[in-house]
């Protein structure tokens, strides 16, 4: 048996596959290998040609996130196959034999009382979970989100004791169907805020394709305010946006 070095560059090896899927704006795998307990095993072997290894890569990810993709986890595993097969002209004795995406098996504290809980209905949540083309891998008390940015302006506008939703479910039925999960709703003197936080770098659309997605509010005289990524980087930034977007309803509210 020789020493390989596949499974000794399986890090890099995934961090390539990352950056290859973030160039065509592939969020979904981006976010299952950046959030994946990786580990590679040795799982066939032929002796033609001097021998050749296969192994079977185990992607193990967070229960929420794979909740999300489930119902596409064949169809992620082929395409990630897909890309890695050219990549691995660099161990020309190795091959990949299988991917598997699994939920991480970690047991929180107290998980049982947490689930009776869920059972008598505390804790569920309406958040947006089946955009499968660009999920929200992140969590904090118990609601998803998409980036850290988010996670920081959700804080500050907590701490500002204002009325808002973080990552809803908004429908227009009937002929014309459309969804549209924004990243933050709030409310505050009757005026309805939508707060889109840009930046997310493996996730982009034009303006066209934003003012299309957003017309099912817009039309209904919700107004909308884009922050930059860079703008909720870090807890001071976000308190400053938090609180600049309070300002902006209040200028809306003495313009009525």
């Amino acid at each position: 048996m020789r020493d390989s070095n596949f499974p000794d560059s399986l890090d890099p090896f995934l961090g390539t596959l990352a950056r290859l899927f973030a160039a065509e704006g592939a969020a979904r795998e981006v976010a299952i290998l950046a959030n994946a307990r990786a580990k590679v095993e040795q799982t066939d072997y032929d002796n033609w040609d001097g021998g050749t290894y296969g192994y079977s890569i185990y992607l193990e990810i967070p229960t929420a996130l794979y909740a999300q993709i489930n119902d596409v986890k064949s169809e992620i595993e082929q395409q990630i196959l897909a890309k890695a097969g050219p990549l691995m002209d660099l161990y020309p004795a190795d091959w990949i034999q299988h991917l598997y995406i699994l939920p991480e098996i970690k047991a929180a504290d107290g998980w049982q009382e947490k689930a009776k809980a869920w059972l008598t209905g505390s804790n569920i949540t309406n958040q947006g979970r089946v955009r499968s083309d660009n999920i929200a891998s992140r969590s904090c008390d118990g609601l998803l989100f998409r980036s850290q940015p988010e996670i920081n302006f959700y804080r500050a506008a907590k701490a500002l004791g204002v009325s808002f939703a973080p990552l809803p479910v908004f429908i227009r039925g009937g002929r014309t169907y459309k969804r549209i999960e924004p990243d933050f709703v709030i409310i505050k003197d009757g005026i309805v805020m939508v707060v889109e936080i840009d930046g997310d770098t493996v996730h982009h659309e034009t303006p066209a394709e934003a003012h299309d997605r957003t017309t099912i509010l817009l039309h209904e005289g919700v107004h909308f305010e884009r922050l930059k990524a860079s703008e909720c980087e870090t807890p001071e930034l976000a308190a400053e946006s938090a609180e600049r977007i309070i300002r902006i309803i209040a200028r809306h509210k003495a313009s009525r």
